[in-house]
């Protein structure tokens, strides 16, 4: 069995690796479709230092595919048994809006983090399931889809007071729905339904964010908003990642969801010694 997700301090910061049990994400070097593949990653992130695993099944790059709720869960299912032939204790989130993916999750493998990222958008059955079963939420700002989301980046009084605005609401929701107040995780949501430049507005208006008082995901790990700029692929942009990931870290803990394990775990630790 998977550790209990509810054992580690999400207000800590953690080194979240990014494994993609899918044949399509942006960056090829999430990629893994094999189990070998699968196996040598987590194998791979464990050792670098990552302290929760990150498993999804249905790619949320813009103009994804869709991929059915069976096709999804058989990718979800290969990845759990590859992180439990390496490390039955690693502690796992799910990147999935799907309330059958987590049900059948937690069944066969116990607890995990929930990485949703439609806040319980998509799927109306979500909030019920991560309720039922007590588990850590990520809640993630985004509008429409990953078809659609690029086309929805209009913020009247701008990016960072339409995002704290929403989670306001959004979190009263899901905390009416059942979901315990202390295990939700906000992510601000990166690259969803924001431009280049919204993207940055929103990294300099993070303090915005904290000041609601939650746990904090973030994700920039070589996104557009570093390659786009910089007119280089996701694969040469890892200087670019952790040069915004110490801005994350500088002001605060936060889950930093990444590709290059290594590399943040280690500028997490300078986050500490930097912070004292």
């Amino acid at each position: 069995m998977i550790l209990n997700a509810n054992s580690i301090d999400l207000r800590d910061s953690h080194v979240m690796a990014i494994v993609n049990v899918t044949p399509d994400s942006f960056y090829s070097g999430s990629r893994t479709t094999s189990r070998e593949d699968i196996v040598r990653r987590v194998e791979d992130v464990i050792r670098d230092g990552a302290t929760i695993i990150d498993i999804g099944g249905y790619s949320s790059r813009p103009n994804a595919e869709e991929v059915t709720v069976e096709q999804e869960w058989e990718r979800v299912r290969e990845g759990l048994e590859a992180v439990r032939s390496v490390d039955g204790g690693a502690v796992v989130s799910i990147d999935s809006f799907r309330a059958e993916v987590i049900r059948r999750t937690v069944e066969e493998f116990g607890d995990v983090i929930v990485n949703d990222i439609s806040a319980g958008e998509q799927d109306e059955a979500m909030l019920d399931v991560v309720a039922k079963y007590g588990l850590p939420y990520v809640a993630m700002h985004m509008r429409g889809t990953p078809k659609t989301m690029q086309s929805l980046t209009d913020y009247a009084g701008g990016v960072v007071n339409g995002v704290v605005e929403y989670f306001k609401r959004r979190v009263e929701e899901i905390v009416m729905a059942g979901v315990k107040r202390d295990k939700i995780v906000l992510d601000p949501g990166f690259g969803f339904a924001k431009s280049v430049e919204q993207n940055y507005e929103l990294l300099r208006g993070l303090d915005a964010l904290r000041a609601l008082g939650y746990p904090m995901l973030i994700g920039v790990s070589r996104k557009s908003m570093i390659y786009k700029p910089l007119d280089i692929k996701p694969e040469d942009a890892l200087a670019g990642s952790l040069a915004l990931a110490w801005e994350v870290l500088r002001a605060g803990n936060s889950i930093l969801r990444v590709h290059d394990v290594r590399e943040s775990a280690q500028l997490v630790r300078l986050a500490k010694t930097y912070r004292g």
